[in-house]
């Protein structure tokens, strides 16, 4: 079980921050048109101020938050991340997720998961 990959790109650098809950940090590996959809392709986030006002709060509730790389991916401008986050809710979630890179930044993610316990 890997917790961040060993290359610095924006992926990896996302997960850092995701873990240290600093949403500063988080928003800057995005670009500022960034399209964030569920499985169906239904969009949840658009742009960097939606990724910022969705996930920030997120940050500051859920003090143990944490997201574990079971597995990774890379093939040419995609990242795929088989995901476990724990600390938001009793069970940990399991998920994939799909990044779409445009230079060193995300442009756009797909969200893959276990429905969350409530």
């Amino acid at each position: 079980m890997v917790e961040a990959m060993p290359d610095r790109g924006p992926v990896a650098e996302q997960v850092d921050a995701y873990n240290a809950r600093d949403i500063d940090r988080f928003v800057a590996c995005y670009t500022d048109d960034v399209i964030v959809e569920d499985a169906a392709g239904n969009v949840l986030m658009r742009g960097a101020e939606a990724l910022r006002e969705g996930y920030g709060p997120f940050f500051e509730e859920n003090p143990g938050l944490r997201g574990e790389i079971l597995h990774r991916v890379e093939l040419g401008d995609y990242v795929v991340d088989e995901e476990r986050i724990t600390g938001w809710g009793p069970a940990p979630v399991h998920a994939v997720v799909v990044y779409h890179l445009a230079g060193d930044r995300i442009d756009h993610v797909r969200l893959i998961g276990s429905p969350r316990e409530a």
